[in-house]
């Protein structure tokens, strides 16, 4: 039995390097490779249903983010396995990817045969795979922090906030209108209790959500 696969990351170093790998295991394909999440999505008729198996996605790239690439097409493929290998370990970070519709979660800083193993797995259909450091920082604390609570689009918005994106550019980002926008980044400000942008990036820095916060 082989296993069809998509290879999504913005470094083409990255993706030489694990297509390499994964076909020298024998028994796994890649049908396909993109530097972005969003002409990833546009390339998904094209090989479904019956000619892709699981999606490798990172998370953070250009244009449109992997993250928001998790949920439409949880909508649209409920069926087709996603496995993000991101150098994200943060618990919200991985929370809100497993909420989108990840079947499994593998940090870059792992060695390479965990992520064949976890490939492996997704691709039989397993759901909840994640490398061993992610167990390990996935402990929840007594009391959770407020970001936890945020829905996907909701962490997708705040994140483009803290990149200091205007609403206009995160609209554009997730597919969303403007104006939807604007009412996601106050119900945000709401649930992690503050008033203004400099609040929020504090909030953000604090919490050591984003690389760029």
């Amino acid at each position: 039995m082989n296993f069809r696969v998509m290879l999504v990351d913005d470094h083409a170093v990255v993706r030489t390097g694990y297509r390499r790998l994964l076909e020298l295991e024998g028994d796994m394909i890649v049908v396909a490779e993109h530097a972005s999440a969003e002409d990833a999505y546009g390339d998904l008729p094209r090989l479904l249903p019956g000619g892709l198996d699981v999606v490798v996605l990172d998370l953070s790239m250009p244009r449109s983010s992997g993250l928001a690439m998790l949920g439409r097409v949880s909508q649209r493929w409920p069926l087709l396995q996603v496995l993000v290998f991101s150098m994200h370990d943060n618990p919200a970070m991985v929370q809100q990817a497993l909420r989108a519709g990840a079947a499994g979660y593998v940090t870059k800083s792992n060695e390479p045969d965990v992520l064949v193993r976890a490939l492996r797995r997704v691709a039989l259909g397993e759901r909840g795979v994640l490398s061993a450091d992610i167990v390990a920082e996935a402990a929840a604390p007594a009391a959770p922090p407020p970001h936890l609570a945020l829905s996907p689009r909701e962490f997708e918005v705040l994140r483009g906030l803290v990149e200091g994106l205007t609403l206009d550019d995160i609209g554009e980002r997730l597919h969303i209108a403007t104006k939807t926008v604007s009412n996601l980044q106050s119900q945000i400000r709401q649930r992690l209790g503050v008033n203004t942008a400099i609040e929020l990036l504090r909030y953000a820095r604090r919490h050591a959500l984003f690389e760029t916060a």
